[in-house]
């Protein structure tokens, strides 16, 4: 039986990849061609924040991701219980983005 390589996609991850990067905000905003998110850690007391990562992602792929994400906690919390998120107010940015 011959097997099938059509879907598969052979992924690497460096090691300094791997270790990743702590982000406690999300700051989201679209023109008509890409969706940019940029990962910020906050720390608490400090009036300023840099952004650690910024990704730049087509609507396509950035819908995608939503759908993934939304599939991805969906089965966290059938195995874990609801996730409490904080009630706190999202503030909506002037150029059309949002902070998460």
């Amino acid at each position: 039986m011959q097997e099938d390589n059509t879907n598969k996609i052979d992924i690497s991850l460096s090691e300094d990849v791997a270790q990743g990067t702590y982000s406690n905000l999300a700051i989201i905003t679209h023109s008509n061609t890409e969706f940019i998110v940029d990962f910020v850690a906050m720390m608490p007391g400090m009036p300023k924040a840099n952004v650690r990562s910024r990704i730049i992602m087509t609507p396509q792929n950035t819908k995608r991701l939503l759908n993934a994400l939304a599939e991805n906690v969906h089965r966290y919390e059938e195995k874990n219980g609801t996730i409490q998120d904080a009630a706190i107010e999202i503030p909506i940015m002037a150029n059309g983005g949002a902070m998460a």
